[in-house]
């Protein structure tokens, strides 16, 4: 009875002259009815989709191949450069040109790699399982409808515009690169070393800088296409230097190409002598740059860019005798040094005069 008595007076505190059941009846039902409020759902769904978004732009961002996409828009504004022959021409007019020139083939580069890696996508579970479609982070399908999508998006832009050298710079890269990645009779030239190499020799030496000088050139500046001195080194540069990056792509994916038939010159002839092949071809570039550099008639430009080119050939000499050719992580980093010496490269071009 004393029990009772407390446990009633306990209720009547709470609930006033309810009863114990009634308490407990209410009690229970307001714990096990409560629901989340609508803000609650709307947040987590919020959180959830902008997380989404996020993994999906990391993984985009990798499928592009950023390092070749910064290198091509680097050769275009220094190509675009050798068109300027006095500070005036550095006008509004000059970056409408050269966006046009930018933003249709950052479509074209999206392509050109997202293509290649859909036709590898086997030979990257093995080379590259890092990538986006070789990890699963894009589907199959997402990668087709976005390779489709930047293509159209680069022939329309490129046509709207109406600059010829353009629209012959995007027809080009996209037979060539095509012809090179996909996997029908008669191509895949990436399955055959010099086909390979010609491919990358042939868009970064000619149709890059030339078709890119001529547009700004002609079309922008509406100019008889001269090509100037600094020019003519800069094609003579990249020569040697595509050269060098078309052989040395392929060291790093000995193992893959072995198991699919591609018979890379790494795969032929071993890694060590295709390396070494390669950071000479890298030096003789910059050899030629510093000889472009001392026909200047500036002796600042002399001092700038022979100075500048020789450094970089330094670097990249002092570098190489560090990479450990057993480890992928070691020959990927200085991968990833060929290209950012090539980005400093190609600013100094332009200022040879």
């Amino acid at each position: 009875m004393f029990k009772q008595s407390r446990l009633k007076n306990h209720y009547k505190w709470i609930e006033g002259e309810s009863t114990n059941e009634e308490c407990n009846k209410k009690y229970v039902g307001k714990a096990i009815s409560r629901p989340y409020s609508d803000s609650e759902t709307e947040d987590s769904n919020s959180n959830n989709f902008f997380v989404s978004i996020k993994k999906f732009m990391v993984a985009f961002y990798w499928f592009c191949y950023p390092y070749t996409v910064i290198g091509r828009t680097l050769s275009t504004v220094s190509a675009s450069l050798f068109a300027v022959e006095k500070l005036s021409d550095i006008s509004p007019l000059f970056f409408i040109g050269l966006l046009q020139a930018l933003v249709p083939h950052i479509f074209m580069d999206i392509y050109i790699n997202g293509v290649n890696q859909l036709f590898d996508l086997e030979i990257d579970k093995i080379n590259k399982p890092y990538l986006p479609l070789a990890s699963g982070q894009i589907s199959f399908t997402t990668g087709v409808i976005i390779v489709a999508s930047s293509l159209t998006l680069s022939f329309g832009l490129a046509w709207i515009i109406g600059s010829w050298p353009l629209i012959w710079s995007i027809v080009s890269c996209f037979l060539l690169w095509t012809a090179y990645s996909i996997n029908v009779p008669l191509l895949r030239w990436k399955s055959h070393p010099l086909l390979a190499a010609m491919t990358i020799f042939a868009t970064w030496t000619f149709i890059f800088p030339i078709t890119f000088f001529a547009h700004m050139q002609s079309f922008v500046l509406k100019r008889a296409t001269m090509f100037p001195k600094s020019m003519i080194f800069a094609v003579v540069f990249m020569g040697f230097y595509s050269l060098g990056i078309a052989l040395f792509k392929d060291i790093p994916d000995i193992d893959g190409d072995k198991t699919f038939g591609i018979q890379s010159f790494s795969a032929r002839f071993g890694q060590k002598r295709v390396f070494w092949i390669c950071v000479s071809l890298f030096e003789m570039a910059f050899g030629v740059a510093v000889v472009a550099a001392l026909t200047s008639s500036s002796p600042l430009i002399k001092i700038v860019t022979g100075l500048g080119h020789g450094v970089l050939g330094w670097i990249l000499w002092y570098q190489a005798k560090s990479v450990d050719l057993s480890s992928k992580a070691s020959i990927g980093s200085f991968y990833m040094l060929v290209w950012k010496l090539l980005y400093v490269a190609y600013f100094l071009l332009p200022l040879i005069r």
